[in-house]
């Protein structure tokens, strides 16, 4: 029975060894895995110039383990990876780097451009019924990841290479296991900085690297000091039922905890360059179609008066001449948390439509949008202040609406009204769900950011793996 082939390109306004040199970093792999595929890298040994790769998938509910192996490397020109065992009877993947001819068009500097080939040979378990039954999925779902795995790497080598006259940056970062965090991490250890993920620790000692939320104590074992510090911690929002003692945990992990780790780190001048704050555009509150940019007035409502206090918690880092940047976060599409992962089941039943009374707008990012707004904060040293990280076209509820069910070819026509919002989820369902905000990234696009996804049914498509077709 004949090999099946699969072969895809893509090309980066990057040198190839640029390009190259990318995939050589220790979470190249983990930062090109699709939100929607269930896999866990258990343990490496090596890399792409000869190691193993352990990996667990899933075949519905079962658990399947896949043993690749790298080989056949040559610098700047190609690796090669192979499966010992796993879901294929045969899997064989070279990855083929080629240096192009010509202008680029992104950037002023790159006269010539690179391309990545992906070369797959591969067999499914089963003979010929397996290849009647399955190949046609197999084929779709190969198309699907490596429109995603391209996308990334592309997007992430232009946005690295964009400031390769800048030296790379040490950067702290709390909240490094969440939403954001988990994307944040890989993508800047792959660009060559060298990040300190910050987990809590009750006890900081100075061997220690974690922060203390109660007392603001920060370790950073050897490193002394960092470059930039990106503070993303916080507890959920949307995580319970908002009850007396839920708002005070969502106010204390914010307004206190971020005045106590501004004192340590400004008293101790840990941090040399910027201090990169989360916040959201809950800042604003409920504005109807007015437009927001960064220049607005705070509104009204316990989200806003806690973005409120959880920015003014920062004020001691720029009395101490240190830059910063108050990341107002718009709504984060990504399936695995958030707005988008709670629509999913109900749209993909069937049940989905406009919520309350689907006029109010809805300000969203997509999560790769947002990664990158962070690392052009830190990079940039004209971004301070406010900063809207919201794409540049805000869309009503019922619009929002309409086209999650396009893009998962599900009707979008069924309400939720108002009141039985309010029945599920209390007071969260004003500030989350019902309020209207039209915030605008006006700094980010007088910085000359370029946003992947400024419209959101590229957004969506991207995220949900969706292809125009």
């Amino acid at each position: 029975m004949a090999d099946n082939i699969f072969e895809k390109s893509v090309s980066f306004a990057v040198p190839k060894e640029a390009a190259f040199q990318w995939h050589r970093a220790e979470k190249a792999f983990e930062r090109l895995l699709p939100p929607w595929e269930n896999v866990v890298v258990e343990s490496k040994k090596g890399g792409i110039e000869g190691g193993t790769v352990n990996l667990k998938t899933y075949a519905g509910p079962v658990a399947v383990r896949w043993i690749a192996e790298h080989s056949k490397y040559v610098e700047n020109e190609q690796f090669f990876d192979k499966s010992l065992s796993g879901p294929f009877k045969k899997w064989e993947h070279t990855h083929r780097f080629d240096q192009g001819q010509g202008a680029s068009g992104d950037f002023d500097r790159v006269t010539t451009h690179s391309s990545l080939t992906d070369h797959i040979e591969y067999r499914l378990r089963g003979g010929l019924l397996a290849s009647i039954i399955m190949g046609g999925w197999v084929k779709r779902k190969l198309d699907r990841m490596f429109d995603y795995r391209h996308e990334v790497t592309k997007s992430d080598l232009e946005d690295h290479f964009q400031f390769a006259d800048k030296a790379r940056k040490t950067v702290a970062i709390t909240g490094a296991n969440g939403l954001v965090g988990k994307a944040l991490v890989p993508f800047l250890e792959n660009g060559g900085h060298t990040v300190i993920p910050l987990g809590r620790k009750n006890e900081i000692q100075n061997d220690v690297i974690g922060w203390n939320p109660d007392s603001g104590e920060v370790g950073l074992g050897e490193h002394g000091s960092v470059d930039c510090f990106v503070h993303l911690a916080g507890f959920g929002i949307a995580d319970r039922r908002w009850s007396v003692d839920v708002k005070e945990k969502i106010r204390s992990s914010r307004s206190d905890a971020t005045e106590k780790l501004s004192d340590y780190l400004v008293s101790r001048k840990l941090v040399a360059e910027s201090f990169i704050c989360a916040s959201a555009t809950g800042f604003y509150g409920d504005r109807g179609d007015e437009i927001l940019s960064e220049k607005s007035e705070q509104g009204a409502g316990f989200l806003a008066d806690i973005c409120g206090q959880w920015e003014n918690a920062s004020r001691k880092f720029e009395d101490s001449g240190i830059r910063v940047a108050r990341m107002r976060f718009g709504i984060l599409l990504n399936q695995k948390g958030g707005a988008l992962s709670k629509l999913l089941l109900p749209f993909n039943l069937g049940l989905g439509g406009k919520i309350g009374s689907g006029q109010q707008y809805w300000s969203w990012i997509s999560h790769l949008d947002a990664i990158r707004a962070i690392h052009f904060a830190i990079m940039n040293e004209e971004i301070s202040g406010a900063v809207n990280v919201v794409a540049p076209h805000a869309v009503s509820v019922s619009k929002f609406a309409k086209i999650l069910g396009t893009v998962l070819h599900r009707p979008s026509f069924l309400p939720f009204p108002a009141f039985a919002a309010k029945i599920m989820l209390g007071e969260m369902a004003n500030d989350l769900l019902l309020t209207s905000c039209r915030a605008v990234p006006e700094k980010l696009i007088d910085a000359s950011f370029r946003f992947n996804h400024e419209t959101l049914e590229q957004a969506l498509r991207f995220e949900l793996g969706r292809k125009n077709n």
